[in-house]
């Protein structure tokens, strides 16, 4: 997290000043005009390391960068001639309008003055980053209505000089430490929504990246799983599979270097030793869906940055009526918002439950989007699971009936802060029964139950990081041996409780319900010898005193008091 390094944290806050100064105050949007800029940033960095390690193993690698480029708008005037005078003045425009690729890279522009930088930022490098994976690309699809509106040469300048420190900090840090390249995009993301009084109003907050690592390592994604996120925002869970699979490809083929991060889990990105096969597999494996357009690039564009080259993110309202996926996915992980209530109208009329709460909706949409046998982990404020009213009581039953509910995982309340300080809980559970199937035996048999009290980090504004990992590494060790240990101790931080228990109790799933509190007995010192610990701080031991020289006030009345209780 930002948090834990001060040079970085002051070169982000410096940054986003330079766009508030420079005009540009909405955060979003300063958000989307400088991720812009670290995707093109990346993509140079990205292509010039696949052209090394190509060089490196003997392979073949064709740069982003190589040839000329043809501004979409031109190359569409001869789409549909071919005469021979058409195709001499055809190549006559080619040469007027091409672009040298070469010239497009960041570490070519950031040399040019101001003026011209601006003209050939806003003419030539993002009308080609725009087009990067062709006309018929998610990310082209999207990108269609993006804009540069950085306008002023001066703030382009500052804001490429300073994104240039930023990767330098995160490099050094990266080698000191040990780490896996830090995701930036999202570290930007994250800074600057912290800094406005409004961040995660619209539930446009990203989950900490130590949680998805959580819940990454409960789910055990699989390479050819179809893995997906609902409501991806800027696509954390979907990178955090991505990052999982790469870990465990690269393990098994016996990568010996990879060392615990400042979390305590094992994480790659580096995703070069895959064959082109296991590459295509995983690349054609993340799904992601958002509402906001803004969200849906920025996603895109995260995916992009971590060496996927075409990821499926979307823009879909995945609780409506037009959005017909079922029994797609084998793993869906998600943190959806949870704001409020949307239109009943436009709710997908194959959700059953009788409710316009986002947060029954979702998780009811995500049963329904898994396969038979497929697992979601999730993410839902914790009056999910004992809220009274009809909705709310449905949806546990369905998760008690038709999936094996496998945990209940309780969060601190603090774990979402600066954004929200609502308390959460992690729900993970497998579809047994699809919604047509008539249940004949309950799926769930028992619940795992587990109250996180500490994640690694300050549970205040600030989410400083502390000492150990706080309960992260102990939930993965317990969940995992769940089946073998004994999990009947209710005052522990785990146990068990049978799924007739839970029915028992109106399928009542908050932890509080079946914990068993323990009071330890205290004690106290007799009330004579705490009244002659109050005196002696006042004037000494009192043994012997003479009291008829004694002031009145609060010693006498001590003393007085003493006598009376003996």
């Amino acid at each position: 997290m930002l948090q834990n390094n001060p040079e970085l944290k002051n070169k982000i806050d410096q940054l986003w000043n330079k766009f508030w100064s420079g005009g540009i105050s909405n955060p979003l949007t300063a958000i989307e005009q400088i991720t812009y800029l670290l995707f093109m940033k990346r993509l140079d960095e990205l292509d010039l390391k696949r052209q090394s390690d190509a060089e490196w193993i003997g392979g073949e690698y064709t740069s982003k960068f190589e040839g000329d480029w043809i501004p979409p708008e031109y190359r569409a005037r001869w789409e549909d001639k071919d005469t021979e005078s058409d195709w001499a003045r055809k190549q006559e425009d080619e040469k007027r309008y091409a672009v040298k690729k070469s010239t497009l890279r960041w570490s070519e522009f950031k040399r040019m003055q101001a003026e011209e930088m601006l003209q050939h930022v806003q003419g030539k490098v993002f009308p080609f980053l725009k087009d990067l994976n062709g006309s018929e690309s998610s990310f082209t699809h999207h990108m269609k209505n993006a804009v540069f509106i950085i306008a002023k040469p001066a703030l382009l300048v500052e804001a490429v000089k300073t994104i240039d420190e930023i990767f330098e900090v995160m490099e050094r840090d990266s080698r000191e430490n040990g780490q896996a390249f830090q995701d930036i995009q999202g570290d930007v993301y994250e800074m600057l929504l912290s800094e406005i009084a409004t961040a995660g109003k619209n539930g446009q907050f990203r989950t900490p990246r130590h949680i998805i690592k959580l819940m990454s390592d409960l789910v055990q994604p699989q390479l050819g799983h179809r893995i997906a996120d609902p409501a991806c925002g800027s696509g954390g869970f979907l990178l955090g599979a991505y990052q999982y699979i790469v870990t465990q490809l690269a393990i098994n083929a016996g990568s010996k270097d990879l060392m615990p991060d400042e979390d305590g889990f094992v994480r790659t990105s580096v995703a070069a030793a895959l064959t082109e096969k296991a590459k295509a597999i995983l690349a054609s494996s993340l799904w992601g869906y958002d509402i906001d357009a803004t969200m849906v690039r920025l996603g895109l564009m995260n995916l992009m940055m971590h060496g996927i080259d075409d990821p499926h993110i979307d823009y879909k309202d995945t609780l409506s009526k037009s959005y017909t996926e079922e029994s797609e996915y084998d793993i869906v992980m998600a943190n959806p918002p949870f704001t409020g209530s949307i239109d009943r109208g436009d709710i997908n009329e194959n959700l059953q439950l009788s409710t316009t709460k986002t947060e029954l909706l979702f998780v009811e949409n995500i049963y329904r989007l898994l396969k038979k046998g497929g697992t979601a982990c999730v993410i839902v404020p914790q009056g999910v699971l004992f809220g009274s009213g009809s909705a709310f009581k449905a949806l546990r039953q369905l998760l008690i009936e038709r999936c094996d509910l496998k945990a209940v995982i309780t969060l601190p309340s603090g774990v979402f802060k600066p954004y929200a300080g609502v308390s959460t809980a992690i729900l993970l559970f497998t579809k047994v029964w699809d919604s047509k199937d008539k249940v004949t035996q309950p799926a769930t048999e028992n619940v795992w139950f587990y109250e996180m009290a500490a994640d690694g980090y300050s549970l205040d504004d600030k989410r400083s990081k502390q000492d150990g990992n706080g309960d992260l590494q102990d939930i993965v060790a317990k969940y995992r041996s769940r089946n073998s240990a004994n999990n009947d101790d209710r005052s522990a931080k785990w146990f068990v409780v049978a799924r007739g228990e839970i029915e028992n109790e109106g399928y009542d799933l908050s932890l509080s319900r079946y914990k068993t509190d323990v009071f330890e007995d205290v004690h106290y010192d007799p009330p004579g010898v705490i009244l002659d610990r109050l005196i002696i701080g006042e004037v000494g031991d009192p043994d012997g005193m003479d009291l008829t020289n004694l002031q009145s006030g609060i010693v006498r009345e001590l003393l007085d008091l003493r006598e009376m209780v003996g």
